[in-house]
């Protein structure tokens, strides 16, 4: 009899541990990560969805907008935050809503912008774009209309009195398969490309010098991470881990090209932060 009780007061702990471990997981909230459909951003934002899932116990939704709409997002606190702010080529969209956010600074510096063109066009200046409109069919293939590339690149093209070309609207996705398939029939032409991103480990590229310096310089650019009113209060270990998130190009480019390769991007997440763990320790402590 007295076996008996202690299996069944064994039993009743075993229960009660699993009761109390998944209450403690209910009451994990939902956390909302805003992000646009660009590689980097993918990546980035898959990361962070796969350590708070996997290493802190939430669960995350990602939630795919365009530029404008994001900051928006986050400011009304209708997200819980974003790590895709491009600076300074987003500048007016942080300027419009920086007083109804939290400004949690760079994940990520040293990133370029520009105009970028396979190496085998001979030309090396945006200075020398409109002596050759005809080779680029006097076309720009541009990103989403609302990014600060495309801003800029308006921008550039008054400035430096492009006139003989038009600023193509499209999508990420739409500019590397142009960019891609020109490559194949080696053909010219110029996108509005940033650093890093998985292109450069794929084709011979290089950026137009920009004397001007419209679209800025190396040490002038860095991706921003913000969060909305109140994380801070509300989820305290959330707002300490998106703090404490920082990371390299090179270390953005491997879950792109994993993702490039064919993984899913939170799978690709996944085996990124298995595979780091000091540094994703670094962002947790």
């Amino acid at each position: 009899m007295r076996k008996k009780y202690v299996f069944s007061a064994f039993v009743w702990a075993l229960a009660l541990c699993f009761l109390t471990a998944g209450s403690a997981f209910a009451d994990k909230k939902k956390v909302e990560i805003a992000y646009v459909e660009w590689s980097s951003e993918v990546a980035s934002s898959n990361v962070v969805k796969a350590v708070l899932q996997e290493k802190m116990g939430y669960k995350c939704e990602l939630t795919a907008v365009s530029v404008g709409p994001m900051y928006v997002a986050v400011a009304a606190g209708d997200v819980d935050g974003m790590v895709a702010s491009w600076q300074p080529l987003q500048k007016a969209n942080l300027d419009k809503v920086a007083s109804k956010l939290d400004d949690l600074g760079p994940n990520m510096e040293g990133v370029l912008s520009g105009l970028v063109v396979p190496d085998y066009v001979t030309i090396n200046s945006i200075e020398e774009m409109n002596a050759n409109a005809d080779k680029f069919d006097g076309k720009i293939i541009g990103i989403d209309p609302g990014a600060g590339i495309m801003q800029k690149s308006e921008i550039v093209i008054k400035d430096y009195g492009l006139s003989k070309f038009k600023l193509m609207e499209s999508t990420g996705a739409m500019m590397v398969a142009a960019l891609k398939d020109a490559i194949r029939q080696k053909k010219w032409v110029v996108v509005t490309g940033w650093t890093p991103h998985w292109k450069w480990g794929v084709w011979k590229l290089k950026y137009l010098k920009d004397p001007k310096a419209i679209y800025g310089k190396v040490s002038d650019g860095f991706i921003k991470t913000l969060v909305r009113k109140g994380l801070k209060k509300d989820m305290p270990d959330v707002y300490k881990f998106l703090d404490n998130f920082k990371w390299t190009g090179d270390e953005m480019a491997a879950v792109m090209v994993a993702i490039k390769d064919g993984m899913k991007p939170y799978d690709a997440a996944k085996k990124w932060i298995a595979e780091n763990g000091a540094k994703v320790d670094g962002w947790l402590k």
